[in-house]
């Protein structure tokens, strides 16, 4: 299948060229169509299967199809950096054309976007506090919206966004089309999703499996030697970019900066910095500057980074379903990636509940504790000559790149084994 069969306009079949998009992934090839017919739709897939192009591009192709002069499609999503990635595609989609989007959220100047919406807009990608702030100053009117799209809405009830969701729902037309996309289905999000769609088509991914691409590691450590063994697999590993997740912005915060002292090139994202900041580490992130990214759940949301080699549980996640769109953030576009996890001795019914999901694909990475006991007296590695981390099934590296293992001390709290699991 590809994009010429949905019959886009002209323009949209060169907004996708430009994109760089050779054939639609699943999710655009189950939803596109039944969005160009106008249908509700209830869209259920992990992260970085394209869902994004898969509401945008047929959105698009009505805007472009009719006309108005108000707010006629709302994006809601939970975090800054998602809507202003769903925005910057968007303005690449819209390019050229006389439709014009905004992304909407806090941290910056509310004037500079009431500005922009009092000199006309089609499409706002909007979060919902700033959202609903700018919706009780009466500087913008919702009421003509004829598309409303809920990205990522397992995490607006993470963020206890859906009372606000409901408040702005009350300002939008009864008649309209509505899309719901989620990486999970929790109760709450199926009752809403329950509320605003009528008759909708159900496209779901394997929204809680992980994509084939990407090997499963579980390294049973003690919570005190999680700092040690990071920084020792980082120095072993050729690394081109790294994402690392951590519970609490807190522990973001001060891993990074333990990280920076470290030599590494390491930055956090958070939600106790200022939207500057938060842009200037997520742009560091994609451009190199920093090849490592010290981030939370909620913060992770929206970043869309091509050539993450691993992710790094650092901190246990709290569901399979977490876990899933952690790891789902390497192994993009056909691209291999490693997925590490740390788990204490308090993390074992995660890790079974974890593998069920993977149907049994974590292979368990014995620690010694004689390498992390050494760890600070072994010479820093020369810039190009950093050892390959090992992968999948592999307990044995080169004999160019001997790793010492004491299997009678290692076993860890699990008593994992070098070995990988079957």
């Amino acid at each position: 299948m590809s994009f010429n069969d949905f019959n886009f306009n002209t323009h949209i079949s060169n907004a996708i060229q430009r994109c760089g998009y050779t054939a639609p992934t699943p999710i655009q090839k189950q939803a596109i169509a039944p969005i160009l017919e106008r249908r509700d739709l209830l869209g259920l897939a992990q992260t970085g299967t394209g869902k994004t192009a898969a509401f945008v591009l047929p959105t698009v192709q009505h805007l472009m199809e009719t006309s108005g002069k108000q707010v006629r499609v709302l994006i809601i999503a939970p975090t800054r950096e998602l809507a202003e990635q769903i925005n910057e595609f968007t303005k690449k989609i819209i390019q050229d054309t006389r439709l014009r989007s905004i992304a909407i959220y806090g941290g910056v100047s509310k004037q500079a976007q009431v500005a922009k919406i009092r000199n006309g807009v089609d499409i706002v990608v909007a979060c919902p506090g700033r959202l609903l702030d700018i919706l009780n100053d009466k500087e913008i009117n919702l009421s003509h919206v004829e598309t409303l799209i809920l990205d990522e809405a397992d995490h607006m009830f993470d963020k206890g966004f859906l009372p606000d969701i409901r408040r702005i729902l009350r300002q939008l037309p009864k008649e309209r089309q509505s899309l719901v996309f989620s990486a999970t289905m929790p109760g709450e999000i199926r009752h809403l999703a329950e509320d605003i769609l009528s008759n909708p088509v159900t496209v779901q991914i394997n929204h809680t499996r992980s994509v084939k691409s990407i090997t499963h590691q579980v390294y049973s450590i003690e919570q005190g030697q999680k700092t040690e063994l990071l920084v020792h697999l980082l120095k072993l590993a050729h690394i081109e970019t790294t994402l690392v997740f951590t519970r609490t912005k807190f522990k973001a915060k001060n891993l990074a900066q333990k990280l920076a002292q470290s030599g590494f090139k390491a930055t956090s994202l958070q939600g106790n910095l200022s939207q500057s900041k938060r842009q200037q580490a997520l742009d560091g992130f994609k451009d190199g500057t920093f090849s490592i990214l010290v981030a939370t759940d909620i913060a992770a949301r929206g970043i869309d980074v091509t050539g993450i080699s691993h992710v790094i549980n650092y901190d246990m996640p709290d569901t399979a379903e977490a876990y899933i769109h952690r790891t789902g953030r390497t192994g993009r576009a056909s691209c291999t990636g490693e997925a590490l996890t740390f788990a204490t001795a308090e993390d074992s019914r995660m890790i079974r509940t974890i593998e069920q999901a993977l149907d049994g694909k974590m292979n368990r990475q014995a620690v010694d504790p004689v390498v992390l006991a050494t760890r600070h007296a072994e010479p820093e590695a020369r810039s190009g000559e950093r050892k390959r981390m090992p992968t999948g099934n592999k307990s044995k590296t080169s004999s160019s790149s001997p790793r010492p293992r004491n299997r009678s001390t290692a076993s860890g709290v699990f008593g994992f084994s070098g070995r990988s699991k079957g």
